[in-house]
């Protein structure tokens, strides 16, 4: 059998060249005259991929012609680096300067090993951590990528669980969280989930300077089903996660949750009704420290947006928003893309991807 990774790493290593001669912005993306910057992804009408910049108003200011399809981004304050992870099974990252005056890199999968969509710069924007599949040994990773040698992958460490989607670093960059979703997948079978009667979800908390093992905080056997997927990193180090259900449609679990190093783990408690509305679904989950809020998006069922207070948990505000996919912090409250292709409130003929960057116009810690 040929792989389907095999196809896709060909593929993009084809693409390579073109790829990045295509990055080259032409006037330094308009980062100067933009309140707020974010990175998202797109599918455009004749189905090809891009990487879109757009305005906290809501227009597109640049875009990035991709060879596939991308999932999450991030981004290092230290830097102004930008990295753009392929949708699971993918094989490439993206890195880039949306200034223009940085370099830019396309890093590739190691041959045993695929993506998993997400990752993270340390503090100093000195490393690049992302989530990979050991695929025949079952064994989540975190890759290790240095930015000062052209992001060359150096080591790795173990995700100490199954299936590791994304990914975290404390504000002081001691800690490195991985939420294991507990899926296992292989290349061999595309996107297909080969566990969903044995998922082991969990989240770990792992020396950033060892790879040691801090934290292992399993789900209770009864939430077995219920992936650990998405991370947003709270006040003080506080880490949050949103789940994604794999069990039965008419159960309703808990979504979200939070702890701290030292902790055990909390769930949010929502409302019955906003439970039903996100469909036991979380696409995307974000920080806004200015107003001290957790956001939470799905496009499952109506489509929902959900807002949390950080400190308590307590929700704050729910609604419906067809498609809901990306959120990120805006200057007050939350700005979300949809499948649908609105943007801030603005519509495209494009859909917007799970997930959004916020570069820069970040706004202050503290309320």
């Amino acid at each position: 059998m040929r792989s389907g990774l095999v196809d896709r790493r060909s593929f993009v290593k084809a693409a390579g060249a073109a790829f990045l001669a295509g990055l080259a912005p032409s006037a330094a993306f308009a980062l100067a005259r933009a309140d707020a910057v974010y990175a998202t992804g797109i599918r455009k009408p004749d189905r090809s991929f891009a990487l879109a910049l757009m305005s906290e108003g809501g227009d597109f200011i640049a875009e990035i012609e991709l060879p596939d399809r991308i999932h999450g981004l991030a981004a290092s304050p230290a830097t102004g680096q930008v990295a753009a992870f392929a949708r699971r099974p993918g094989t490439f990252i993206l890195v880039f300067s949306p200034d223009g005056r940085g370099s830019r890199a396309i890093i590739h999968a190691a041959d045993d090993r695929h993506f998993y969509g997400h990752g993270t710069f340390s503090p100093d924007g000195r490393f690049l951590y992302t989530s990979e599949n050991d695929f025949e040994t079952r064994r989540g990773v975190i890759g290790i990528y240095d930015g000062r040698n052209g992001f060359a992958r150096i080591g790795e460490y173990p995700t100490y669980g199954i299936g590791p989607h994304d990914l975290a670093v404390s504000p002081d960059g001691r800690f490195l969280v991985a939420a294991n979703g507990g899926i296992e997948t292989h290349p061999d079978f595309g996107r297909t989930k080969l566990n969903l009667d044995h998922m082991e979800p969990s989240l770990a908390l792992i020396d950033a300077a060892s790879g040691a093992l801090v934290e292992r905080h399993e789900l209770p056997a009864g939430l077995s089903q219920l992936s650990t997927r998405h991370l947003a990193v709270g006040e003080a180090g506080r880490v949050w996660f949103a789940c994604q259900y794999e069990g039965p449609r008419n159960a309703l679990p808990p979504l979200a949750g939070r702890f701290a190093p030292g902790e055990a783990l909390s769930f949010a408690a929502l409302p019955e009704e906003v439970t039903i509305g996100l469909g036991n679904y979380v696409g995307a989950i974000a920080y806004n420290p200015r107003d001290g809020l957790i956001g939470l998006s799905s496009p499952k069922g109506a489509g929902m947006v959900v807002t949390l207070d950080e400190a308590s948990g307590k929700l704050l505000s729910s609604r419906r928003l067809a498609d809901a996919a990306g959120i990120a912090p805006a200057l007050h409250g939350f700005a979300v893309g949809t499948y649908g292709g609105s943007f801030r409130g603005r519509h495209h003929d494009v859909a917007f991807d799970q997930h959004i960057q916020r570069l820069t116009g970040q706004p202050a810690e503290g309320r």
